[in-house]
């Protein structure tokens, strides 16, 4: 991969993608989470993401497993996640001091390890005041638990106040703050990255192919056994529509003129926007990890960035477009 990025004002630098480990321990067995690994590991890589919800803890357990089966530890910049929980099928969130702490206690014991570099808080809770939840970064900070902290899922003004309030503390900013962000997902850019860039967070993208629309491989229509699934269609619905369409097209246009594929296409022109430091990239199986790393360094003409760049622009206006 290119040079590798520094993350907002921490001292971690990472490769300019990540890999996203948000299916292992669901529909990504260990055998192929392994080889995802090592196949991401080859190419430079060196930031791996993951959370306690992601397969109800297998995830990180799967990772703890590798890491007592040879991989090297201090080969990566390993993130975690704490604050997001499942109730009867629906994600909520919990970022009590207590119960942040106890999370990060078990993640760590799972994962294997007595520190992680990057402990994100996975999502707002509007039920605990702001300070409580930074007691806990605090401590997981003093303690050597956790190196760096950021946020997910947070809007711009929650970024800010964050890093408000953390500011001038002895455990130091905020790192990072992770957005679903593609090209059929700009929103963020209205007042998220505006934040993250000003407060100097550096921008970790997840779902960056549109959840796995802008591959192009719902260009066509989706299967039958998909349009049936409940989870299909709250995760991957909500980017099929005619506007989504519009942009695919377009995606697909500047890929062949470029001789790439769509997922190059689409990762490069988010890979380079202001703030973004490394895209989270994730698949099913290693074949298709291997189509997206395969294009790793691949950087798009300007001329065609303006093209996807206008085709995909958010409805702005007041406040973000002054008057």
């Amino acid at each position: 991969m290119e040079k590798s990025r520094r993350l907002g004002g921490s001292d971690l630098i990472v490769s300019p993608l990540g890999l996203g480990s948000s299916t292992w321990g669901t529909t990504t067995d260990y055998d192929s989470a392994r080889s995802q690994l090592a196949a991401y590991l080859d190419t430079g890589g060196n930031l791996l993401d993951t959370a306690d919800v992601y397969g109800a803890g297998e995830a990180e357990r799967m990772i703890g497993r590798m890491f007592g089966a040879g991989v090297p530890r201090d080969s990566l910049v390993l993130a975690t996640k704490s604050a997001g929980v499942i109730i009867d099928g629906r994600p909520s969130a919990n970022a009590s001091s207590a119960y942040l702490l106890s999370a990060l206690n078990a993640s760590l014991s799972r994962l294997g390890t007595d520190h992680v570099d990057l402990w994100q808080l996975h999502a707002w809770d509007k039920k605990v005041p702001m300070e409580e939840t930074l007691e806990a970064v605090d401590t997981a900070i003093i303690s050597g638990k956790a190196r760096y902290v950021g946020v997910c899922n947070y809007s711009g003004w929650q970024t800010a106040a964050v890093a408000v309030s953390q500011a001038g503390k002895n455990t130091g900013p905020l790192a990072s703050a992770q957005v679903e962000y593609s090209l059929l997902e700009r929103g963020v850019e209205r007042e998220v990255v505006p934040a993250a860039t000003n407060l100097g967070f550096g921008i970790l993208p997840w779902a960056p192919l549109g959840r796995g629309v802008l591959s192009a491989k719902y260009r066509d229509g989706v299967p039958e056994e998909r349009t049936n699934s409940r989870y299909f269609k709250w995760y991957v619905g909500r980017h099929l529509n005619d506007r989504a369409a519009r942009i695919v097209e377009a995606v697909v246009s500047v890929a062949t003129e470029l001789g790439v594929s769509p997922v190059v296409a689409s990762l490069a022109w988010l890979r380079d926007r202001a703030g973004v430091v490394a895209p989270l990239v994730g698949a099913r199986t290693t074949e298709q990890l291997d189509e997206t790393l395969a294009g790793a360094d691949f950087c798009m003409p300007e001329e065609h960035r303006r093209r996807l760049d206008e085709i995909s622009a958010p409805r702005r206006g007041y406040p973000e477009v002054s008057i």
